[in-house]
Order: C-alpha cells, then structure tokens, then sequence
C-alpha cells in the first residue's frame, strides 16, 4: 500500500453559523431597549429602512398609496397571544443549539459580498451596545439567583428589583405587595432585608436611614450610638448636635466621629453606578385579565420595534442606476433590510409564543398567590411551543412581562420538579423544601427526624425523593444535622 497526498470528494451536511444568524440569535436574547437601539442605528445607516411610528401605523393606508411613496411595510408580529400560541413558528437553524457561543462575546464580522450579505462596516452588533460589563441591575439579579434558594423569594426579589428606584431605594407598600403576590406581608419584608446585604450593601432601603443602617451593618458599625443617631438624623439636620449627645449617649468628640463616619457612606448606593441601566425596568409583554375568564398578551408598543422597508425606492433606484457598484451597493442595502425586517417580526412572535405557554403553565399563581407556584423547567417549555431549550433560554433572558402580580422576569417562572411516587404529579422543589422545614420546626426533644425519616413520610404523601436531597435541601436551609439538632434541644431543656 502506498502513501501519498490524493483528492477525494466528500458529502456532509452541516449547520453553518452565517453572520445573518448569529445577528438574529443576538437579537433574539437582547431586551426591547437594545434591540430599538440597535435599530436605530440600522435606520442611520441603511437608506432603505423607515421606522413605523405609531402614529403611521394608526393610520391605514392603501396599497396603492403606499407603493406610490415607495414604502412597503414589513411584516408586522402577531401581538394577540391566541395568535401566537396557535402558530408554528419555522426556526430553522435559528433553533439550533450552538452551545452559547452568544455568550462567548466573540465580535462580529460578517462577510463582504454583493449576493445579500452585509457590509462589515455598516452593520453593528447588538453586543456592541451593552458596554464593557453587566449592569448593576443585572448584577443584582445574579445575587438574587445565588441567594436565593426559594423560587417563591426568588419571584419576590424579582418583583422587588423591578420597582427599584434609580438611587437603589424602594419606596412600596410591604402589605400591598403581599396582597398581590398572595403571601404573608412577613415574608415579603424578610426578602426585603434579605436584599439590603447584596452588592452593594443599602440598596432596596426604604429610607435614608434604613440605607445608612445597612451600611454600617456590612461594616460591623452599626452599635447602639450609631442607631440612635440614625433614629434623629432630623435633629443632625438642625445641626442640633447637643440633643444628638444626649439621644446617642456620647461625648462632643465621639459624635463628630460619627457623623464624619456617616459622611463616607453613600447615601444613593444605586446612583452613578452604571448610568442608564439603573432606569426602571420596562416590561416586554403586558398581560392582563380576558373578558372570558383568560388572560390577554401583547407585546409592549413602546418598547417593541418596527421598521418599513422602502421596496419601491428601491425599485426605482436600481432601474435608473447604471452603475455596478451603486446597485451592489443597493441591492447589499435591500437584503439587510428585508433581513431585520423578518428578524424582528421572528423574534416578536417566539417572544410571545413562549410567554402564552409560561402564563398557561403558571395559571394558579396568578390567580391565587406565590404559593402555587408549579414546578417548571426550560424542556417543558421547549416541548410545548416546538422550539430548543437553547431557544428558550434565549427568549426568557432579560425578558420582563408585566403582570396583575407585578413585573416578573421570565426566568423567574423556571422552578425544579420533583417526581411523586407512583407516576404521581410532580411537585414544586420549593414546595418539598417548605415542608422539610415544617417537619423540623414541629420536632421535639425526645423525636428528631433523621433525614430518612422525613424520606419515609415525604414518600408516604407522594414525593419521590432521596436521601442525599433531603439533605441538600436541609443544608441550603441552614438547619443542622438531627444530631445536632438533638443536642441543642437538649441544652434548651436543661438550661429552661
């Protein structure tokens, strides 16, 4: 057998990464804000794209008027959630799974042609908007998710987090947003305090001085001086610094360290911390309650982009122009416009199929509480709607609807589910962990759970569950080990 170089042709078929789609799949995971912003830098650079003002829109107009102005309007998204939950969608590659390379940051460099491609200095990506690094925001949402073990407080910190005010202050009513999200008013506010700790430390105060508090606390600052000067910042207000010795119990000396203590703490922690991000959050889809009973989505109009492609200016350009250069360069111009156009109308569409399956699997939450919150993951999303869980994750990123029950990220609907015995329903991984911990609390001195006690009586109510998750579950709860749980009772015995 001899070796040596030889030519062999080979068939395969292959998903290639074209720039068209990797733009779409960026447009896809962007939120309304940057996706209008990204249009509005097509609009500047590409002749042939015309923004679809609303006022346009309101007006009907003929096909024949229409063709005489040289616009054609582009397809324009489904906005009814009945639409959208009754049509298939065709992804296409578009749903394949490309194992984030979005995520990758990774620039952008399409291709140079004449067949339809773009231009690489005339198209920009939507990364290219986001800036450097995370917002605050986004950060924040990142500590919510790693704080929070609970899906339920996970919602509620959501629902907390959009209603945050630009300084980082959160100016609501404890007992009007438990009515709305169906929990008791105590919980919501130990979520609240809960959130005071993150990064950084004062934001989702109520006031200045719970924010100064929080502050000190982070410091290991805050003593009993501190809090009664905190308590009569009205009175360091006046500049009645006598009646601040007596409330705080201190001396001329200490106080003046107090207050120049005070002086270095930031009393807008969420203020000049990455500009524009820390505005309030604007939903993408609005629901809200059907005359039959149901629920109505839409996409939010102002926040969701519309463009016209201008065909006849374009027919018109390539007719009268001779030059071969000036047509590539329409003709290059023509197909990025038809492109955004069918992206855009594309993503609207997958944004609210995908929302209209979350509502119909989170209907009890919505109608009773946080409490029926159903266990929920990407893949029963994926099934429903026809789409990959790549695709789903995409559209749910970033993405918030405004709801009878606040302002939720999509995300946030997303809970683990526990099989029950016997083919029994499955259960919220929520749900399981609040009952480990009922179980707990009720114990006493002379009967201690051990964990798998509690997997016998969680097996005998229809839970499906191993002993290494009870304690996993037991340990994100902070309860100790039944051992030491005997000796602490024990000890309160005695010492009682």
């Amino acid at each position: 057998m001899s070796l040596g170089p030889r030519l062999d042709l080979r068939q395969s078929q292959s998903l290639v990464m074209t720039p068209q789609l990797r733009q779409a799949i960026a447009l896809l995971q962007a939120t309304n804000l940057d996706v209008a912003a990204f249009v509005e830098e097509e609009l500047e650079r590409n002749p042939l794209l015309e923004r679809a003002d609303s006022a346009t829109a309101a007006i009907p107009e003929s096909r024949d008027d229409r063709a005489a102005d040289g616009l054609a309007e582009a397809p324009t998204p489904k906005d009814s959630a009945e639409i959208a939950a009754s049509d298939t969608l065709t992804d296409g590659a578009l749903d394949a799974d490309w194992s984030n390379m979005i995520d990758t940051g990774e620039a952008f460099q399409p291709a140079i042609g004449g067949d339809g491609g773009f231009d690489t200095d005339e198209l920009g990506t939507v990364e290219d908007l986001g800036g450097p690094g995370p917002s605050l925001r986004e950060n924040l949402a990142q500590q919510i998710r790693l704080t929070f073990d609970d899906p339920q407080e996970q919602l509620i910190a959501g629902a907390m987090l959009a209603m945050l005010e630009p300084s980082g202050r959160l100016q609501m009513d404890v007992a009007a947003m438990a009515a709305r999200l169906g929990c008791p008013p105590a919980r919501v506010e130990a979520v609240r305090r809960r959130l005071q700790r993150l990064d950084p430390p004062g934001m989702f105060a109520a006031n200045l001085a719970e924010c100064l508090a929080a502050q000190l606390a982070e410091q290991n600052r805050l003593d009993p001086a501190m809090q009664a000067l905190l308590d009569n910042l009205e009175m360091l207000a006046r500049r009645d610094l006598a009646g601040l010795q007596a409330s705080c119990g201190v001396d001329a000396e200490d106080l003046a360290e107090m207050i120049a203590e005070l002086k270095r703490l930031d009393p807008k922690p969420g203020a000049g911390m990455d500009g524009p991000p820390a505005t309030i959050v604007q939903p993408d889809v609005l629901m809200r309650p059907g005359p039959d009973g149901g629920w109505l989505l839409e996409l939010n109009p102002e926040t969701m982009p519309r463009v016209l492609v201008r065909q006849g200016f374009a027919a018109r350009a390539l007719v009268s122009t001779r030059d071969k250069d000036s047509r590539a360069f329409i003709q290059d111009k023509l197909a990025t416009a038809n492109w955004l156009a069918r992206s855009l109308e594309q993503r609207a569409n997958t944004i609210l199929k995908v929302a209209a399956a979350i509502v119909q699997r989170q209907d009890a939450f919505f109608r009773h509480g946080v409490e029926f919150l159903k266990p929920l993951i990407l893949r029963d999303i994926a099934t429903e709607v026809e789409l990959h869980e790549s695709t789903v994750s995409r559209v749910t990123s970033n993405k918030y609807i405004a709801t009878p029950r606040g302002t939720l990220e999509l995300k946030f609907f997303f809970t683990q589910a526990i099989a029950g015995t016997a083919g029994g329903e499955s259960v919220s991984a929520a749900a399981v962990r609040s009952r480990i911990k009922s179980l707990i609390d009720k114990e006493t001195a002379s009967a201690i759970l051990s964990d798998d006690q509690i997997v016998t009586i969680l097996r005998q109510e229809g839970v499906d569950i191993a002993r290494r998750t009870v304690a996993k579950y037991r340990d994100a709860l902070r309860i100790p080990s039944s051992v030491q749980r005997k000796r602490d009772k024990e000890g309160k015995a005695v010492s009682a």
